[in-house]
């Protein structure tokens, strides 16, 4: 059997369909299945990588090509994201063996395949309609987990998260329809050909259904409403899922169709504008917060912010420091989200003042905490320094120094709320009763321990990532190479 970019998607789906089935027979088995999918999945990634690096893969479904056909793409960039996908599906599968055992694990894991399918698919189609598919798939899903708990805080999210990601499914469902009016066909290698043959006033009109539709997916502000009630009651792993997996599918999205359709010098303001204002109003919102999960949740929209601000700059090292800073998000996010988990659970409390003195009686779990802290901070040794001084570099070489201010002023706020943290983890006297609390289970600690190396490592030697993400950048930023590729020409 040879293997194809197909199997980024049809091997999820095929398990997410067949997990009810094996749940009637064998519920330690269901949880079994996504982690072989995972390894499968990385057999694939590492198989295809060198592949993609050499030559971009167009598979052709169905025998017809584009752009009539519909045509999955697969290049460095879309490489480099379904590995991090498979990397961050694979950790927070080995998280979630224990994390939920006490629920319905047949309902989570389908859910969570569902979740992978969808956002892979957002990464490898190259067609428009189909784009909108794999939104809604992974929305769904999306919503789902977010009420998977079933309490009253979580429906209530659950339900924010659904009404507003109606408003995105129906904006970038309107841009399709007007996009389709205008140039006959959803390719995107034909689009982005044809784009020249629309008008500017009919561009912005689209541009402004794609940012909407896409920007709730992408925590762009002010479309991210339903963040932080999603990211703090939702499951702990489900957290993880959003910063690192969920929300890096729909920026890819964002700016695959911007660099696409809409590479004009306006837009790149624009973006630059909102992604500053992103920052910083996630930032001091974050300051401002007294439950963990949601500083994380603000946390993680100000990060998001930061991509979109080295996405603007629109220059090869400013696109490379954003896919960066998006590996180190997913990562360090998700080890935040996994110590935060088990923190709240120790002290029966999602309160910040819940957890003084919780690094005595955690001192492994409260550890992950605080490296994970510190490196998204941006501090050395640790990946997050190097992906923060390549984006202020990249945006201070384009001139735009008051950028570079605000991004370290928005820094100097995060490492505020975040110290603050760690300070009562380790430097408070205990105000509450500990001595009840179980054990982190040994599967949380392995998942936690492997993003930590993870960090440590990149951050030690990050020159290999740096130039593994430079044929990713490219290839983002060559509109030309794209069109000649996805057409086959």
């Amino acid at each position: 059997m040879s293997l194809s970019p197909v199997h980024f998607i049809a091997v999820p789906l095929l398990a997410a369909f067949l997990i009810p089935i094996i749940g009637r027979f064998s519920k330690e088995f269901v949880k079994i299945v996504p982690g072989i999918v995972f390894l499968y999945l990385s057999y694939v990634a590492i198989s295809l990588f060198p592949v993609a690096l050499n030559k971009p893969v167009v598979e052709v479904i169905a025998g017809w090509k584009p752009p009539f056909g519909i045509s999955l793409y697969y290049g460095p960039l879309a490489a480099f994201l379904t590995s991090l996908i498979t990397l961050m599906g694979f950790v927070i599968w080995v998280y979630s063996y224990k994390f939920i055992i006490r629920e319905p694990i047949e309902k989570y894991y389908m859910l969570f395949m569902l979740l992978i399918t969808g956002s892979t698919g957002i990464i490898l189609t190259g067609d428009l309609f189909n784009m909108f598919v794999f939104l809604e798939i992974t929305a769904i899903a999306a919503y789902s987990l977010t009420a998977f708990l079933r309490d009253r805080d979580g429906a209530e999210a659950a339900f924010k998260y659904l009404l507003i990601g109606s408003f995105a499914s129906a904006f970038f469902l309107l841009a399709v329809m007007l996009i389709y009016s205008q140039v006959g066909t959803l390719n995107f290698a034909d689009i982005a050909d044809k784009m020249n043959t629309v008008s500017y006033g009919t561009k912005i009109l689209i541009l402004i259904f794609f940012l909407v539709g896409l920007g709730i997916e992408a925590e762009v502000f002010p479309l991210n409403g339903w963040a932080p009630d999603a990211y703090s009651q939702a499951p702990s792993p489900i957290g993880a899922v959003f910063g690192g997996i969920v929300v890096k599918a729909s920026i890819y999205a964002l700016m695959r169709i911007i660099f696409l359709f809409f590479n004009f010098n306006e837009v790149f303001h624009f973006l630059l504008i909102i992604g500053i204002i992103t920052m910083l109003i996630a930032e001091m919102s974050a300051m401002k917060q007294h439950q963990i999960k949601r500083m994380l949740a603000f946390s993680s929209i100000g990060q998001m912010g930061l991509v979109i601000i080295a996405f603007s700059v629109g220059t090869t090292d400013s696109v490379q420091a954003g896919l960066f800073q998006m590996f180190n998000h997913a990562v360090i996010k998700a080890m935040l989200f996994f110590a935060a988990g088990y923190l709240v659970f120790h002290s029966g409390s999602k309160n910040i003042s819940a957890l003084d003195g919780l690094g005595r009686d955690k001192p492994v779990t409260s550890f992950f905490f605080a490296i994970g802290a510190l490196a998204i901070m941006g501090l050395p040794p640790f990946s997050g320094f190097w992906s923060k001084l390549y984006i202020l570099l990249s945006v201070a070489d384009a001139g735009l120094i008051a950028a570079v201010v605000l991004v370290l002023t928005a820094s100097v706020i995060e490492a505020v709320y975040y110290l603050r943290v760690v300070s009562r983890l380790y430097f408070n006297k205990e105000t509450a009763s500990h001595s009840e609390v179980r054990r982190t289970p040994v599967s949380g600690l392995v998942a936690m321990g492997v993003l930590a190396v993870v960090i440590i490592v990149v951050g030690l030697y990050p020159d290999y990532l740096w130039h593994m993400l430079k044929p990713a950048a490219e290839e983002l930023i060559n509109k030309a190479a794209y069109i000649g590729n996805g057409l086959l020409k």
